[in-house]
């Protein structure tokens, strides 16, 4: 059985492009502050801050420390569509999110060509990852690999109640 279960959490910290790092051990600490491009940074021009092909420009308004001051659950997706098939289609459910949850939750995404430093200070190795920030600045949950609706939708409608 201590053999399986060592194999899984092996299997998980390894999926898609090799996902591990020490991005889970922030969970339940604050979020590392970094100041992130937008897209008044990159002139408007959003192949400049994104490999994704259908990016939503709403997800490129702020940078990550400004963000933070706004005092709302935060989402932050390092994904990097250009070499991750399967950030193509995280990146998908992640604008379903925020058009569910736009007003209440904030929505960022990092690609790595763009604000590496971000994945530095999140220790992001690998993609995608998922943070799951709260109001107060602190890590709820941290995905690595995909995360599905029903992973993540109960997390945002608990912060959003106003229960946690």
């Amino acid at each position: 059985m201590r053999c399986s279960l060592l194999v899984l959490l092996a299997a998980l910290l390894t999926a898609c492009d090799g996902v591990g790092g020490g991005g889970v051990m922030m969970q339940g600490k604050p979020a590392p502050v970094v100041r992130t491009k937008t897209l008044q940074d990159v002139g408007g021009d959003l192949a400049k801050i994104t490999s994704y092909r259908y990016p939503d420009p709403r997800m490129y308004q702020i940078s990550f420390d400004e963000a933070l001051k706004r005092h709302k659950p935060l989402v932050v997706e390092f994904a990097t569509p250009g070499h991750c098939t399967q950030c193509d289609k995280q990146l998908q459910l992640l604008k379903e999110m925020l058009n569910k949850y736009e007003g209440k939750v904030l929505f960022l995404h990092m690609d790595q060509y763009y604000n590496p430093e971000a994945y530095d200070a999140f220790q992001v190795r690998g993609e995608p990852w998922t943070f799951v920030i709260n109001a107060q600045g602190v890590v709820e949950v941290v995905y690595p690999g995909r995360i599905l609706y029903q992973e993540i939708d109960p997390v945002l409608a608990r912060l959003t109640s106003g229960k946690g």
